[in-house]
């Protein structure tokens, strides 16, 4: 990933001596050099192992690697949501003084209906409200009084009915100064990324354009637009494209600032030694760019209403499932083209992160298909899927990625097939280690490689939370497993799945500051979620040195950082 970065810089550089032309004519003039520079792209995604003979773990063999769950919208930061500015880096800079090599973020998508990240506008898009405020007051683009919040929004919650317009009122007022007055090299930069990313790029921020003018009509969702559009004929998509030209650039400037914000902040990242960990959902929104561009892929009726959606049955955790509304595949129109969409979206995750944790994996072996006037999930049934052959093009195409499998819920042999065929790393929980005995399977001395550890995700209640509304027949043998009291569950539990076998041990950060369950990141089901964060007085020095003397203890770490005394002078080393 690095080199096509480094490659990407250069191509910036070499514009920066053009003079100031209008957008549209510096994007025109590198059309040429932006479509090869898109197949070497393609190609560069290879580096990740394409090597790799059948049967060898996906994720390379790499040391014993560590590291905490954190949304950036969690980190503080005065704009009413964590972003890409100041506290990233020293979030960054607090990882790597805790000796963690991974950082594992939620989807980089823009969030959807809930304020979720799992079912946005678009699989290739990242989340506007990630762009940091301060760049574009160094770039001259604000003001430093545009970016003054009165009120000041809270600092242990996201405010997203506050924080949305405030935030895209100022990247507007950016992007109106950006082209106006924007530099010759920044000008020329964006000209030659809408370029290489035009693939979705394109598509995006003529939906956006579009969505927002059809929203201040009360017009929520795409089938409902004119029908030319909402059919994507070529005449209507020219003539949107025409009237929308500046909402258009507009867009493409706020997915610029996301990529160069977050390209840079990864590069500090892999610099210091910490890994991005970065997430997939395996569907995407009804209302959005990938189902409006490529409606044949999904199934949709005459209307382009969805006819099937995804979910999960009934359970122990719900007596009706869960019906999550989202369009389903049409699997053998994307076989038509070698699962294309896939590819390309898969090599996009891929620029933005260094392994990739796919959500609801099992999906890719069977998913649950729910008619889409049920109310529930109650009526669905098991419906195979391609998965074998999916991950076979993406193999051809791509090499052998660092993929992580979330293999949680209800899980058939075939999905364990699949897992076992692309020899991926599956995901043990140890919150749910302590129902049945010693046989349980999230147990950390049950774990077989290649298995990620984790305390507990975004779904689940922190370990503190977990501990006070668990039975008493789990706290009383997870003291006995864990050594542990009520005081230091959340340390114990770091340390087991530190110490197990598992390849990668994660945890989030709410599990490092042992918060209870007031902090947790997401209910599934329940509204009003996603809005968590921290702030650096809830850090105590004493953390950091904790995680890294653990991380040393059990090999994830260098040994020096436990500052053990040298052996006697003059005496052979045991």
């Amino acid at each position: 990933m690095s080199s096509e970065c480094d490659d990407v810089a250069t191509r910036i550089a070499g514009h920066s001596t053009k003079a100031v032309a209008p957008l549209g004519s510096i994007i025109a003039e590198t059309l040429a050099e932006g479509m090869a520079g898109r197949r070497a792209i393609g190609g560069a995604a290879r580096e990740h192992d394409s090597s790799a003979a059948p049967g060898r773990s996906a994720v390379k063999a790499d040391p014993r690697l560590c590291g905490v769950i954190l949304h950036p919208t969690s980190l503080p930061g005065p704009h009413g949501s964590g972003d890409f500015g100041p506290s990233a880096y020293h979030f960054v800079d607090w990882l790597a003084a805790a000796a963690q090599s991974l950082w594992q973020v939620l989807p980089l998508n823009p969030i959807g209906p809930g304020n979720s990240p799992y079912s946005g506008a678009s699989a290739f898009a990242g989340n506007p409200l990630l762009v940091a405020l301060e760049p574009l007051v160094e770039k001259g683009w604000l003001a430093p009084a545009d970016v003054v919040a009165d009120p000041p929004f809270p600092a242990e919650r996201v405010d997203f009915e506050r924080s949305i317009p405030f935030r895209l009122s100022r990247l507007r007022n950016a992007a109106r100064a950006f082209v106006a007055r924007g530099a010759a090299g920044d000008r020329a930069a964006f000209a030659d990324y809408c370029v290489r990313e035009a693939l979705w790029l394109d598509d995006y921020a003529l939906f956006m354009a579009l969505d927002e003018h059809y929203q201040a009509q009360r017009v929520y969702i795409w089938p409902d637009w004119a029908p030319e559009l909402a059919r994507r004929a070529p005449t209507a998509l020219a003539a949107a494209r025409h009237e929308h030209a500046d909402a258009i650039v507009f867009w493409q400037f706020v997915q610029w600032c996301f990529d160069t914000q977050w390209t840079a902040l990864k590069r500090y990242a892999n610099d210091r030694g910490v890994r991005i960990v970065g997430d997939l959902p395996i569907f995407v929104a009804h209302h959005s760019v990938d189902c409006w561009a490529r409606a044949r892929f999904f199934y949709l009726d005459k209307n382009f209403a969805p006819t099937v959606v995804g979910g999960v049955p009934p359970d122990f955790f719900s007596a009706t499932g869960q019906r999550w509304g989202n369009p389903l595949y049409r699997w053998d129109a994307m076989k038509k083209d070698g699962f294309r969409w896939w590819i390309d979206r898969v090599r996009r995750q891929f620029q933005l992160a260094d392994y990739v944790r796919i959500d609801h994996f099992r999906g890719f072996a069977g998913y649950w298909e729910i008619p889409a006037t049920a109310p529930t999930a109650v009526e669905g049934r098991w419906v195979s899927a391609p998965g074998i052959e999916l991950f076979e093009a993406i193999e051809r195409e791509l090499g052998r990625l660092p993929v992580i499998a979330e293999d949680l819920g209800i899980i058939t042999p075939d999905v364990v097939l699949l897992r076992e065929r692309f020899n991926l790393p599956g995901m043990r929980i140890l919150q749910f280690a302590f129902t049945g005995d010693a046989g349980n399977a999230f147990l950390p001395h049950n774990y077989v490689d290649p298995t990620v550890a984790f305390t507990g995700t975004h779904d689940n209640d922190t370990v503190i939370g977990w501990w006070a509304t668990c039975t008493r027949r789990e706290r009383d043998y997870a003291r006995a497993y864990l050594q542990c009291g009520d005081d230091d569950v959340h340390w114990a539990a770091i340390r087991a799945a530190i110490a197990s076998v598992a390849r990668m041990a994660i945890y989030p950060l709410q599990d490092v500051l042992g918060l209870d369950g007031t902090h947790r990141m997401n209910t599934p089901a329940l509204t009003g979620c996603w809005t968590w964060r921290f702030q650096w007085s809830m850090v105590a020095p004493e953390a950091a040195a904790e995680l890294a003397s653990l991380s040393a203890t059990y090999g994830r770490a260098p040994i020096e950082r436990l500052r053990l005394p040298d052996y006697p002078a003059g005496q052979p080393v045991p």
